[in-house]
């Protein structure tokens, strides 16, 4: 385990030296709320509402700083283990003493600690700016921070997977695609998932896209035990769930390898 936890602070340190290519994508961040606030303003003058799916407009453009901070602070996972297929590097990664999907897991979560960091500093700056506070409770922060790790694990088991696809497809960029957009619309990074039809809310509060994103950022505005104990239960769940397609594919992958010579 101290090999991996020192692969992830070297992945740190990495980011830390070019932190100004980490530090542009807070213009983007910055661009990115001050859109939304201007249209949710609008939303909520319009419908006359106090609350859109149990959000106030200051919450609502919590929960949009919060997903937009976790889905920008995501590395090219499914592009670097592509590269690493197409290219043969992974042959070399697999003589190494170290399990390859560890070795990325743990790298990623390196980028992503420093990624996310500076991400939700501008968010909280530009939010506490745009709308000011909310009411966050101690419990609801501990419980976020409990649900964030996880959420991104489990980010990086749907990216690795869609990267391992390089060994049976020629270009897997459509994929990454899809990926992405998918997270958008079903994980709720644009809205919340409440505003969604009712009958929609079991099946996609179900997926693991929601656990990434909705979850952690609807916890954060709005702190229910129940909510929260469901969220934790659904991460868990899909983790294992994932972490095993994972190792069957990533198992059929390495064979393939070393039939054929490469």
């Amino acid at each position: 385990m101290k090999k991996y936890i020192w692969i992830g602070l070297t992945a740190d340190r990495s980011n830390l030296v070019y932190i100004g290519e980490v530090a542009s994508r807070g213009i983007f961040l910055f661009v990115i709320l001050y859109i939304f606030l201007q249209l949710w303003r609008v939303t909520y003058a319009e419908t006359n509402a106090e609350q859109l799916g149990g959000l106030t407009l200051s919450q609502m453009i919590w929960y949009l700083g919060i997903t937009e901070s976790i889905v920008l602070s995501n590395p090219p996972i499914a592009q670097e283990v592509d590269h690493d297929v197409r290219t043969g590097a992974l042959a070399v990664q697999l003589i190494r003493p170290v399990s390859y999907p560890l070795y990325r897991l743990w790298t990623a979560l390196g980028d992503r600690i420093v990624r996310f960091s500076l991400n939700i500093s501008v968010t909280v700056g530009l939010v506490l700016l745009f709308v000011g506070l909310i009411p966050i409770s101690l419990t609801s922060l501990l419980l976020f921070l409990i649900a964030l790790p996880r959420a991104f694990v489990l980010d990086f088991l749907g990216n690795f997977l869609v990267g391992l696809a390089a060994f049976w497809l020629e270009n897997t960029s459509g994929l990454m695609l899809i990926y992405g957009r998918i997270m958008m619309i079903l994980g709720g990074m644009l809205l919340p998932l409440d505003l969604l039809p009712n009958e929609w809310h079991p099946l996609l509060k179900a997926l693991p896209f929601a656990s990434i994103l909705y979850g952690p950022a609807r916890l954060f505005v709005n702190t229910d035990l129940a909510f929260a104990s469901k969220l934790l239960l659904k991460q868990g769940i899909a983790i294992s769930v994932l972490g095993l397609l994972v190792a069957c594919v990533y198992n059929t992958a390495v064979k393939r390898i070393h039939a054929n010579g490469r």
